[in-house]
């Protein structure tokens, strides 16, 4: 049995594993899909205290690196089940059992969808929620980028330097986004704003050839031609597994403070899983290291942090 089990290898697992680890405790993190979360893929941390600039993935696999270096260990395996109840921890993979004293949830949340038309039918084949990941396939040619927040509207300025045209679609008005990417955008003359615009449908046989649009202040809808439509409309928690037994707020996150204790004994939830005014990359890790505190804490573990 290990002292802390962590679900999630993002900031803010890995930011629990160093910390439970430097206050002596074993760590084991479960991770179903690649070390980093949801950063692995920025091209660029900018906000970071003290990291002026630097890539998801440089920021990622030092984390991953420090974590281990710490004696963490790491293991890649999807968790099916859980029982959380008791004073022993207990969670179901594809890897086999694992029991710990205590448990850190830091699963993150995943891309949210836009449930048009075609989106499902075409994802893999020009739909893409990573513009990073599959911009490069299109360099030249004509894409869409939907969303309104700082992800959608740098991942549009990203796409504009290696697409011909980036239609940026948003069902508001306005955007969400910080002032200075929406400045950005505005600026690129590659990029066209399609405000006010729901998506209707993503069409193509076998790969996206266009995506219709239509605007809520005009009758009728307007179809354009694009090789890709990339999608960054927010995030959704994973957290069915742990339904009725720990508490979730009405959009599926894990209710917890600030000092990241749930409603059961022993159990933590750090990072976006959990109920929380700001989920970012700094915010993540600093709930990371609260809940490796408390888990200490719990332990009977002091100091050493």
């Amino acid at each position: 049995m290990t002292d802390v089990l962590v679900i999630g290898a993002g900031a803010a697992g890995l930011t629990a594993a160093i910390y439970a680890c430097r206050a002596g405790l074993s760590c084991t993190v479960i991770e179903k899909e690649a070390a980093g979360g949801q950063i692995l893929n920025s091209p660029e941390v900018a906000n970071f205290p003290a990291l002026p600039s630097v890539t998801g993935f440089d920021f990622s696999m030092a984390l991953y690196n420090q974590a281990q270096s710490f004696g963490a260990k790491i293991e890649y395996a999807d968790v099916t089940a859980a029982n959380i109840r008791g004073q022993a921890k207990h969670l179901e993979t594809s890897a086999g059992h694992f029991e710990g004293r205590t448990l850190i949830i830091a699963n993150g949340a995943k891309r949210r969808h836009l449930g048009c038309e075609g989106e499902e039918r075409l994802a893999g084949h020009g739909v893409s929620y990573c513009a990073t990941c599959d911009g490069a396939f299109f360099r030249g040619k004509d894409v869409a980028m939907v969303g309104g927040g700082n992800t959608a509207l740098e991942d549009a300025l990203y796409l504009s330097t290696i697409c011909r045209r980036v239609y940026l679609i948003h069902r508001r008005d306005g955007f969400r986004a910080a002032e200075v990417l929406v400045k950005s955008a505005e600026e690129r003359e590659n990029i066209q704003m399609e405000l006010s615009c729901d998506v209707l449908s993503i069409n193509g046989d076998s790969a996206v050839e266009s995506v219709t649009i239509k605007n809520c202040h005009e009758d009728g809808a307007r179809t354009i031609p694009v090789s890709a439509v990339f999608v960054a409309v927010g995030l959704a928690p994973d957290n069915g597994l742990f339904a009725g037994t720990l508490e979730l707020d009405k959009s599926g996150y894990i209710v917890a403070g600030e000092d990241c204790r749930t409603n059961i004994e022993g159990v933590f939830a750090a990072g976006d899983t959990r109920t929380k005014q700001l989920r970012q990359l700094v915010t993540a890790a600093a709930d990371g290291a609260v809940a490796a505190y408390g888990a200490a804490g719990l332990l009977n573990v002091g100091g050493g942090f």
